[in-house]
């Protein structure tokens, strides 16, 4: 695959809605299924990650296997460290002893990947390409999924970063424009969902008074989503990119702690990735 095209595939994020993003990877990886590229943000990035290193089942293994675990996710963690989703657990703990991150593979897969953040001093995405999987990736990682306000900014090399949903929700036209010319966008929202103006405006501006680039970049981000679906259904109408969503609302929260639930959102994206798996190898010229 790649011969006439520069193909990618690209994940929003959405919390633990990334697990219906787990569940297309993983058909994807079983089909033998490649790109060239990745590109992900927030949980599109650290589930999406994955893809890279080429395990498959781990997203869903481990938000199984520790989704009642406080150290995990948890209110505790949210006012004892600043982050709703502990830091030292998720990104420490986990990836190095509990469900270990295989960075060999993911360093060697040729497959570039990217993850979006948003930055602090101007409320403009930034991506960074994850090489090898180490700390500094596994830092970005981190500042790719940091949520505002439930999340403390992120530092590094005397800048800050949060969550890069705030900028760009999905990041097409980042990989458009580094010549990825054939892909597969996965949303984690059904077609036709829009985002309407935050109810929280006090609130955000209250959190963000001293980060006003941010404040507005969240405030406005509603309209930047809607833009951004809009030109998603355009790019499906046209051929230009596959797009995958889920069928219907996924019914699980950010903090999901029932099993059933998310064992349910994985299905969906198994599901869905089965029903168009000869649609995506059609559309990247894959022979069965």
């Amino acid at each position: 695959m790649g011969n006439n095209y520069n193909t990618a595939i690209i994940m929003e994020g959405g919390a633990l809605r990334g697990i219906f993003t787990c569940g297309v990877i993983d058909v994807l990886l079983e089909n033998g299924i490649t790109f060239d590229g990745a590109a992900g943000i927030s949980a599109g990035a650290v589930l999406g990650c994955n893809i890279k290193s080429k395990q498959i089942g781990r997203g869903l293994r481990y938000n199984l296997k520790y989704c009642k675990d406080k150290r995990y996710h948890s209110i505790k963690s949210l006012r004892k460290t600043g982050d709703l989703f502990n830091v030292e657990f998720c990104y420490n703990e986990l990836p190095n002893k509990l469900d270990i991150f295989d960075t060999d593979t993911f360093k060697n897969n040729p497959m570039k990947f990217y993850c979006g953040t948003t930055q602090v001093s101007t409320g403009k995405a930034v991506f960074h390409e994850c090489i090898t999987g180490d700390e500094t990736d596994l830092l970005w990682l981190r500042a790719s999924a940091s949520m505002p306000i439930v999340s403390r900014v992120v530092e590094i090399d005397n800048d800050g970063y949060l969550d890069g949903g705030i900028a760009n929700s999905v990041p097409y036209e980042f990989m458009e424009n580094l010549g990825y010319n054939r892909n597969l966008i996965v949303l984690t929202r059904p077609k036709g969902y829009r985002k309407k103006k935050t109810k929280h405006k006090f609130l955000i501006k209250h959190f963000f008074k001293k980060m006003p680039k941010i404040k507005d970049a969240v405030l406005n981000r509603y309209s930047e989503y809607n833009k951004e679906m809009d030109e998603i259904d355009e790019r499906e109408n046209k051929g230009i990119s596959l797009v995958i969503r889920p069928p219907k609302a996924l019914d699980i929260s950010k903090t999901e702690k029932n099993p059933k639930k998310i064992q349910a959102t994985y299905d969906l994206g198994r599901n869905e990735a089965l029903k168009r798996l000869d649609e995506i190898k059609k559309f990247f010229n894959i022979e069965s």
